[in-house]
């Protein structure tokens, strides 16, 4: 018998406007499975179960008078980094453990005022600066449902852990980095990061913007059905844009031509060589492409992650803290701040403003060496992460001064969009001998964003495989 968990969510949605399920149902469901699974997991940060009763209990009532708002009903989690009014928010930190807002963030509002039952805040590293997701308000990682043994990645990495193992249809995430595609390729899901100013980051703005949120899921269709009700630009956004159609409506569509597709696997980090499984990530999807008419060319990466680059990255994470712990942290608190934090603490507070100019320059150099290169291309096929998940401890273990270049080994193959404001989208490859999920990556051009969902429902649509779903899916 099918439980409902194992419902798509875009599924759910009609069984919900057609009265075969309610909310509260649904709700209740979704909370038994966090109950059972989510400590362990490290999914979850907060749960406010009685909150997400209350809410689906009016979404009943709304569903029955026959209201219709694209998410009416749905349970859903926010990451730990957005304010949720009610909620507490701790942004991964505990300097702020007990933090609880007053209002919600645009895109919490957003997912509000379409009728999702929010049930928590999912689990985050402190302040989103790393791609694994520990810190020292939950007691357990986030780990993949595939291995207790391994990180689910990060900075989402509660998000993707709560999709895979069928503690949440879809999530709310967000990417500076990689941080909803790394999470997504080591749980098996698909994770969107929107082209820049698709999804507005309100009240937060910056000129240098390279982290968005988006969604993450078990399917396109899914991610595609969130992704519209996130892709509402404030009234104020600086980079804010409104997509032409609607991106559920992107997936039903087949790409119009042959696409031209460039593609490669080298790390781009010198030292580092490709793992074996990133490579078969890709060239079995290379193939898949040229099997649908597409032409597929592998080319030199357009630019080395080189020592001046990887020093550029450093500096901006290091502002990023400096920044954050100017505007949130109470008096005298950095002590409270995760070793790794108060290292790049102690790098942004020593940044001069001229210096602060280069590293922004540097990085827009080697953002434009991918841009100029992928000018010829439809779009860029990678790696999603440079092989499996790795297990706790992996990224610390030479000590906080060496957490980026051990980071920057295995999640070498995202930052460049990031960098570009380009959209990109991860899917699910295959598992290894050992269980282990790997991904690949699709990036297409900037405010491209149905184009690339419309070929990655493509590809998923194509694929010989079906899901596959870790033990405590059916448990």
């Amino acid at each position: 018998m099918t439980q409902l968990h194992e419902l798509p969510a875009a599924r759910q949605l009609i069984a919900l406007r057609d009265r075969e399920i309610s909310s509260r149902e649904l709700t209740e469901h979704y909370l038994s499975r966090i109950d059972r699974f989510g400590a362990e997991l490290g999914a979850f940060v907060t749960i406010a179960p009685d909150l997400a009763l209350d809410q689906a209990k009016r979404a009943d009532a709304a569903l029955t008078g026959g209201e219709s708002l694209p998410l009416l009903g749905l349970p859903i989690a926010v990451k730990d980094l957005y304010a949720t009014a009610g909620i507490r928010t701790t942004f991964g930190s505990a300097a702020l453990a007990e933090h609880v807002p007053q209002a919600d963030s645009w895109t919490v509002g957003l997912l509000r005022r379409a009728g999702a039952v929010v049930l928590g805040k999912t689990n985050t590293p402190e302040f989103g600066t790393t791609c694994y997701t520990e810190n020292q308000v939950t007691p357990r990682p986030a780990v993949t449902p595939y291995s207790a043994q391994h990180y689910s990645s990060g900075s989402s990495g509660g998000a993707a852990t709560a999709v895979a193992a069928g503690l949440l249809p879809v999530a709310h995430g967000s990417d500076g980095a990689g941080s909803i595609r790394t999470p997504a390729a080591a749980c098996h899901l698909v994770g969107v990061k929107p082209s820049r100013g698709l999804v507005s980051p309100a009240p937060a703005s910056s000129y240098f913007a390279t982290t968005i949120e988006g969604p993450i899921a078990r399917t396109v269709g899914d991610a595609a059905v969130l992704l519209d009700v996130m892709a509402q630009a404030h009234p104020g956004d600086l980079f804010g844009w409104h997509p032409a159609q609607s991106f559920a409506e992107a997936t039903t569509q087949e790409p119009t031509r042959p696409l031209r597709i460039a593609m490669w696997v080298d790390t781009g980090v010198d030292g580092v060589p490709p793992h074996p499984e990133a490579v078969t990530a890709v060239r079995r999807t290379a193939a898949l492409l040229r099997e649908l008419g597409h032409r597929v060319d592998e080319i030199a990466i357009p630019a080395r992650c080189d020592e001046r680059t990887q020093q550029a990255m450093l500096h901006m994470f290091g502002s990023a803290v400096a920044a954050i712990a100017k505007a949130m942290l109470p008096a005298a608190s950095a002590s409270l701040l995760t070793p790794f934090n108060r290292h790049l603490l102690a790098i942004g507070e020593a940044l001069t403003g001229s210096e602060t100019v280069a590293f922004q320059s540097v990085l827009a150099q080697y953002a434009t060496s991918f841009l100029t290169v992928l000018s010829e291309f439809d779009f860029a096929l990678t790696p999603t992460t440079n092989g499996p998940p790795v297990p706790p401890g992996h990224y610390d273990a030479e000590g906080p001064e060496h957490v980026v270049d051990r980071m920057l080994a295995w999640s070498c193959h995202t930052p460049w969009a990031n960098l570009t404001g380009a959209p990109a989208i991860t899917l699910a490859s295959h598992l290894d001998d050992h269980g282990m999920p790997h991904g690949f990556q699709l990036v297409g051009h900037q405010r491209g964003d149905a184009r690339l969902l419309a070929l990655a429902a493509a590809l998923e649509s194509a694929a010989p495989q079906t899901e596959v779903h870790p033990t405590c899916w059916r448990e």
